[in-house]
């Protein structure tokens, strides 16, 4: 089968009865017990996804089947409430919390017929672009141990021994990214707040979609960023992502934010002529340290859409090089707000130091975060003094008003939907990763992303190429506010042209019968 609208596909074999919702789901926890190596879950749902599958199976039977998604096996990052399901958050702050109920994109594909295999790993409470710095340790990219990076590997490279090696995920959503990179699962939900969902999805060879946000409900979504965060979808191809969106998006009275308006699923037509599609290319996303092998792929990538009859301009949004220390302005003074609700009083993790009421916090906060978390804290609550409050929080607040509009004077001379790098290399080794801090990594990899955060835009991450080191590299597209239709269709056509190659793990071929014939291709739709 073709790599394409797996959903679609895996759906029918179901319908059909080549499978059975219980066999998929066995098929999918062996492989993430044969993938265990990776670390790419955190909680594995055996007990409650099988089920789920059985009672999928049940309806099968009797010809009523609740959609597309009913017994296709997903995987949710650990920042999603999940009601029975520990949710941790990759943090001792959260280890052995229970939620008593589930976030509404949770709660949604469970309504849909979804089977929910586990919850994945991450960066400790999504902050980080490498999914190394969780407290259950770092996520390895599936692509580290394919054939085809492994026959470009050279030995002598790392002395250290062949385990170190291995690539990082990028982050945070590194668990979802690595989970549907493996087989494991055949869509995943991640979080998107600087660039968290399309990051790794660069990095591992699969689709990354950040919403429009309001578009889908962040209730359940443990906060980061309120401003910035969006639910992320991770597929292995545009169509699915198509699917999941359309089972996701809509008002939820439990969230203020989302939009009013009912939103129509929709099917992605199949673009044959682009000729009436304008494409920019912004060129202050040029930046430094941009790899010379990204920068040709972007070039051919925008050469591809001309030979092919679009309108293909350069393109200036001015304010993009303020957005990483405007980002983290007002990143870090969100996190100071957020992150007081961890204070060991009502659920999480509880010091025994019981002095006074002060000791106990300070203590909990202490024991319960990692260094990372408390720096952000620290730095947030310096920019809300009331001294720095004008000059830093409200600045940036302006600034970020200015980036916003830069990509609205864009779309609105014309430009439908703007192609840019991802990231702005393949995927490192994790022992090259770590010889920087998060802070320093974060604001490298977050800037190609973090700007449609800011402005609050759609984006979506559509893997590439292969890179001579034989690793994954993803474009973007950024769209128009709510014309995720139109964004998607786009990103299609794309992936119709550029024919990613599909990952060869033995792990999987050890699998390899039956229903993994679908599961290698790309789509359950």
């Amino acid at each position: 089968l073709k790599a394409r609208r797996l959903c679609f596909q895996v759906s029918a074999a179901l319908k059909e009865g080549h499978v059975t919702p219980t066999e998929l789901c066995q098929r999918c926890l062996a492989l993430i017990k044969s993938t265990k190596f990776l670390n790419a879950y955190i909680t594995v749902a055996e007990e409650t996804a099988l089920k789920q599958a059985e009672e999928s199976e049940k309806r099968y039977r009797t010809g009523q089947p609740l959609g597309v998604l009913d017994g296709i096996p997903i995987a949710v990052k650990d920042n999603f409430s999940t009601a029975g399901i520990e949710t941790t958050c990759a943090s001792e702050m959260l280890k052995g919390y229970i939620p008593p109920y589930s976030a509404t994109v949770v709660q949604k594909l469970l309504d849909q017929g979804a089977v929910l295999l586990g919850k994945t790993n991450l960066d400790e409470f999504a902050m980080g672009s490498g999914s190394t710095d969780g407290v259950f340790g770092p996520v390895r990219n599936p692509w580290s141990y394919s054939r085809q990076y492994k026959e470009k590997l050279v030995p002598e490279s790392h002395p250290e021994g062949e385990d170190s090696n291995w690539v990082i995920t990028g982050g945070s959503s590194g668990g979802s990214a690595a989970a549907v990179s493996s087989f494991t699962c055949f869509a995943a939900l991640g979080s998107d707040t600087g660039g968290s969902t399309r990051n790794p999805a660069a990095h591992c060879g699969v689709v990354g979609l950040k919403p429009t946000y309001g578009l889908i409900s962040r209730h359940g979504l443990i906060p980061l960023v309120n401003s910035m965060d969006v639910p992320g979808i991770l597929t292995r191809c545009v169509d699915d992502a198509a699917v999941v969106l359309g089972s996701l998006a809509g008002h939820d009275p439990k969230d203020s934010t989302t939009i009013q308006d009912n939103f129509k699923p929709f099917e992605l037509p199949n673009l044959t002529d682009v000729s009436k599609l304008s494409i920019g290319i912004p060129k202050e996303y040029h930046a430094p340290g941009l790899s010379s092998e990204i920068l040709a792929l972007w070039s051919k990538a925008a050469d591809l859409f001309k030979n092919a009859g679009a309108n293909v301009i350069e393109v200036s949004l001015p304010h993009t090089h303020y957005s990483i220390v405007c980002y983290h302005v007002l990143c870090t003074a969100e996190v100071a707000s957020n992150m007081a609700r961890f204070d060991g009083l009502e659920y999480g993790h509880r010091s025994d130091m019981n002095k006074s009421t002060e000791s106990m916090y300070a203590a909990t906060r202490r024991e319960g975060f990692n260094d990372v978390v408390r720096g952000r804290i620290l730095s947030g609550n310096y920019f809300l003094l009331k001294q720095n409050y004008e000059n830093y929080f409200v600045k940036a607040q302006k600034v970020r008003r200015l980036i916003a509009n830069d990509f609205m004077k864009v779309f609105r001379s014309g430009v439908d939907i703007l192609l840019t790098p991802t990231t702005l290399s393949d995927a490192i080794p994790y022992i090259e990763f770590i010889k920087e801090d998060n802070r320093t990594r974060s604001a490298q990899d977050d800037i190609l992303t973090q700007a449609a955060n800011m402005a609050g835009l759609p984006a979506i991450s559509v893997p590439t190429a292969l890179s001579e080191r034989g690793l994954p590299v993803g474009l973007q597209f950024i769209g128009r506010s709510f014309q995720e239709k139109q964004l998607l269709t786009v990103a299609k056509w794309f992936e119709n042209q550029v024919k990613f190659p599909m990952i060869e793990l033995e792990e999987v071929k050890r699998h390899d019968h039956g229903v993994f014939q679908h599961h290698k291709s790309a789509s359950f739709s």
